[in-house]
Formats: C-alpha cells, structure tokens, sequence
C-alpha cells in the first residue's frame, strides 16, 4: 500500500483568490491477494493466472487534484471503480477536527428529527426543507425510523449544519429518484456555497450534474489514473 495525501503548501498570493488552493496527491494500492483455497487456485489454472501475475492485476488508485475552499467536488465512475477509495483518501489529507462524513452521522432512537438541529429554527427547517424531509410528520419522526433514502438525506443535512470546513458524503443521492436527487444536489450545492464549506461528494450516477454544479469533477474507472476536470476555472 502506497500512500501521498498530504497537501501542497499554498501558493503565493493571487489577486484571482486562488492563494488558499491546496494539492492533494493520491496514490493507493490494496495488498495483493492472500493464501488461495484450492477452488481459487483451480480457477487460477483455468485462465492461466500465476499468482505473480494476479499480483501485478492489482489497480493503482491514483489521483492529483487542487481543491480551493467552499468548491463542490464531485466524484463519479461506474460501480467498482475506486470512487469511494479515493473519497476516503481525500479525508485522510483532512485534519479530522475540520471534517465530517455523513455516513457517521448517528440517527438517534429518542429525538425527533427537528430536535437533531441546535440553533435557530427557521434555518432548521430551511435546511430540511432543502433535502426533502420538510413535511411535518418527517420532522416529528425518529431519524431511526426513516426510510434509507430519507436517512441519507438527514445525515446529509446534520453534516452540512455541523459547521465543519469539510463535508464528505459518499454515495451521495445514490438511493433517490431523479427528482429528489436533484432537488437534494441543488439544495446541498447552495447551502455549501453559501457556508464556504467544501463538500466531496462521490456517487455513479452523473445525472444531478447539472443541480451540483460542481466546481471540480473527478473521474474514475477501475484502471489508470483519475481524469480531473474544473468545468469553473478559467
């Protein structure tokens, strides 16, 4: 396993506000494979595979990006791909005390889910709002007893209000309708912007590309390095 993620130092200063930019260079590998049973060891022999040689089919997960605070970057690639390694090698480059990752959000068995949010309660219920979980009986539900779309959504909320310069959120919209998932990527995209907080987000599907807006795409496939684009810079 080969690993280099930590950031580039900043550049000097710029008039375009790029000077805050940071590097982060990723490369991983996953050990090759253990001891064969003997019904792996026969399928080696059926597509005349020598354990070196399965060795060297191990895929490299390598990726370079330069991220700026508050941008929405989005990773994307078919099922299989290394999307989420790569996500999770971003986070290691993070220090934790700036960064969340909604999948670890718990979802509590004694509150409702308006009480999960402190502070003001009309940028509460804005929030809900936003990713779909405004209705009434939502709000007054346990967060446990959501459904799996609907969980994901408010782990994607308490993530975007906890106030952290980092949100990562893997598998983002992957369990939502079209409808729900752009009206989530949209709302999410705004309220991230709005709080200079960048949100790293990976998922398969590509078409809330439009409703993200993300200020850096990164594309991945299951070999060869990542190919990474800034559809906002100039």
């Amino acid at each position: 396993m080969r690993l280099s993620g930590m950031p580039a130092p900043p550049a000097p200063d710029r008039t375009d506000g790029s000077s805050n930019m940071a590097t982060y260079i990723i490369e991983k590998q996953f050990p090759g494979q253990g001891p064969l049973q003997e019904t792996a060891v026969r399928v080696c022999r059926m597509f005349g595979l020598t354990i070196d040689r399965l060795t060297e089919g191990v895929p490299v997960h390598t990726c370079r990006v330069e991220i700026r605070p508050g941008d929405i970057v989005f990773i994307t690639g078919p099922s299989g791909s290394g999307k989420s390694v790569l996500l999770r090698e971003l986070q290691r480059c993070v220090p934790p005390a700036d960064a969340i990752d909604a999948a670890s959000i718990p979802l509590p068995e004694d509150q409702a889910v308006v009480d999960c949010f402190a502070g003001d309660l009309v940028t509460s219920l804005r929030l809900l709002n936003g990713v779909g979980l405004g209705d009434v009986f939502t709000m007054l539900n346990r967060p446990d007893r959501l459904s799996a779309g609907q969980k994901h959504r408010f782990r994607l909320a308490r993530a975007l209000a906890a106030g952290k310069s980092f949100v990562f959120a893997d598998e983002f919209c992957s369990e939502l309708d079209r409808v729900t998932a752009a009206t989530v990527a949209f709302n999410a995209q705004r309220r991230a912007r709005q709080t200079q907080t960048t949100l790293l987000a990976a998922s398969c599907r590509d078409d809330i590309l439009p409703d993200l807006a993300p200020d850096v795409v990164i594309a991945k496939d299951s070999t060869g390095p990542a190919q990474v684009i800034y559809p906002t810079r100039r």
